[in-house]
């Protein structure tokens, strides 16, 4: 390696391994070389042996739409699998694949995607019995074997359709619906299982009902991609929501006579928050205000990348025609990269893209 891996040089520094006479100049890939670069720079950025096999770390994005060409827009399980891929070539363990608001119908053809692309991932991990960081998984419709460092896919996250058209953001709002059980029925009978996370406006009339009905079916109720005052915001938790969808995004801002939802996520100390930390979606001191103000263990890093999301590049916006931005630009491995090259404690920084999405999704096991 031409430089020095940056979880290398955290564990080293966090296990005080430098006594011992080990080198933090990536040790570990003296044990396994496995470890991804930055092409550009050419210097690891993660070894995912690090996460694999010494501390066994798991790096959970919760909300990703797609990556690299491709997203959760399909009925094809072998996109699924590709994006789970890549996020997996970045070091990331586990996602849960985000599928856009889209007409119920539409909607249940992507989770069906997801389904199949979990059950060709537990299908070969009962073959191969293998703990090795490079698996190789067999894809039977493409016929060809892909060796690859994948993502574990572990459910899915809905994105809507029960939000504010006012607060659309890059989503589609002539998809969007009023919350009704009838609707919630039709969208999620038969995925119940998979369903990890949905994404509701909880201003919306009827949210609030239909907030602790998913609830209590044991699917996170996450409040995005609205127009909730404060008041609202705080009805949403009450009523069952255990997430604020990416913070400051799609959503009414704080202002001084009204605090809006975004208020309510910094300030509440119990309801998790997403935060987007490539370079476009928040400005840097606004990352620093979510540190200094929100419950460190309630913040979650997120890439909410889609399909023009590049790999192995310089971060570039993704935007439409009209500057428009539509997903992040970096996966959580790259945004831990940059938040603690910018200053913020590693040791916080990496439970935000580990500990703190597994106790939200109360995952069990390292």
């Amino acid at each position: 390696a031409s430089g020095s891996c940056l979880l290398c040089k955290f564990f080293v520094r966090k296990l005080n391994l430098t006594k011992v006479g080990l080198n933090p100049m990536c040790f570990f890939n003296t044990l396994y070389r496995v470890s991804y670069f930055n092409l550009n720079t050419k210097e690891p950025f993660f070894c995912t042996h690090v996460f694999w096999y010494y501390c066994c770390m798991k790096i959970i994005d919760i909300h990703t739409h797609g990556i690299g060409g491709y997203d959760t827009r399909t009925h094809e399980p072998e996109h699924i699998l590709k994006i789970a891929e890549i996020h997996g070539v970045y070091g990331v363990s586990e996602i849960i694949p985000t599928i856009y608001a889209a007409p119920i119908e539409e909607m249940r053809e992507n989770i069906e995607a997801v389904r199949k692309a979990m059950e060709i991932q537990r299908q070969e991990d009962r073959r191969q019995k293998s703990k090795k960081p490079q698996s190789v998984i067999r894809n039977r419709q493409l016929g060809h074997i892909v060796p690859r460092p994948s993502s574990l896919i572990i459910g899915v996250h809905l994105e809507g359709p029960f939000l504010n058209p006012s607060r659309s953001g890059a989503l589609n709002p002539a998809s969007f619906l009023q919350p009704a059980e009838y609707s919630l029925k039709r969208l999620i009978e038969g995925f119940e299982d998979i369903i990890r996370i949905i994404t509701i406006a909880p201003e919306l009339e009827g949210a609030v009902k239909l907030m602790k009905t998913i609830s209590d079916m044991g699917i996170i109720v996450s409040m995005g991609h609205s127009d909730a005052t404060f008041i609202e915001a705080e009805a949403g938790f009450h009523g069952g929501a255990k997430g604020i969808t990416h913070l400051f995004n799609a959503m009414r801002g704080f202002y001084h006579r009204e605090p809006g939802i975004a208020g309510f996520g910094l300030l509440n100390q119990d309801i998790y928050v997403e935060v987007i930390a490539d370079p476009f979606h928040l400005h840097q001191k606004a990352i620093e205000m979510i540190f200094k103000i929100k419950n460190p263990k309630r913040i979650i890093i997120i890439s909410d990348s889609v399909k023009d999301s590049q790999t192995f590049s310089s971060p570039k916006s993704v935007t439409d025609n009209d500057g428009k931005l539509q997903g992040g630009s970096l996966t959580v491995t790259e945004s831990a990269k940059r938040l603690i090259g910018m200053g913020f404690d590693e040791e916080l920084i990496m439970q935000c893209v580990s500990s703190n999405p597994k106790k939200m999704l109360n995952r069990k096991g390292n």
